[in-house]
C-alpha cells in the first residue's frame, strides 16, 4: 500500500472528516521520481472543534507517528472545523516552492 493510501485510511478511519485531501508534494522537492516523502493534508473534521492549531496537529502527528518515523520526511497540515472551512470558502493555502536540498545552491 502506498504511503498516500495509508495516510488516507488512517485519517478516514479515526477522524471521520467531512473533507480530506492528501497531496503528495514530493515532486516539488529534491527527491527521486516517484518518492512519497513530502505530503500536505487538508482535513475538515468536527473533532477539531475547541482545539488549538497545536492540539489539532498533535492529533495528526500521533495518528501518523509510524509514518513520520519512516517514509514521511515532511508533513504540512491544514486542519479546520466545518465552520472554519465554510468561512474560508473551502480554499486551501498554496504550498511554497522548495528552497533546500541542493536545488538552489550557489
Amino acid at each position: 500500500m502506498t504511503v498516500e493510501k495509508i495516510i488516507k485510511q488512517k485519517i478516514n478511519s479515526q477522524l471521520t472528516p467531512i473533507h480530506l485531501q492528501v497531496l503528495n508534494e514530493s515532486h516539488m522537492h529534491n527527491v527521486p521520481p516517484g518518492s512519497e516523502s513530502h505530503f500536505k493534508v487538508v482535513i475538515v473534521a468536527p473533532v477539531f472543534e475547541n482545539k488549538s492549531r497545536v492540539g489539532r496537529h498533535q492529533i495528526i502527528n500521533k495518528l501518523l507517528a509510524e509514518e513520520l518515523k519512516g517514509p514521511i520526511h515532511a508533513l504540512s497540515m491544514e486542519t479546520h472545523t466545518p465552520d472554519e472551512w465554510v468561512t474560508k470558502d473551502q480554499q486551501t493555502m498554496k504550498s511554497p516552492a522548495c528552497l533546500g536540498g541542493g536545488k538552489n545552491e550557489i
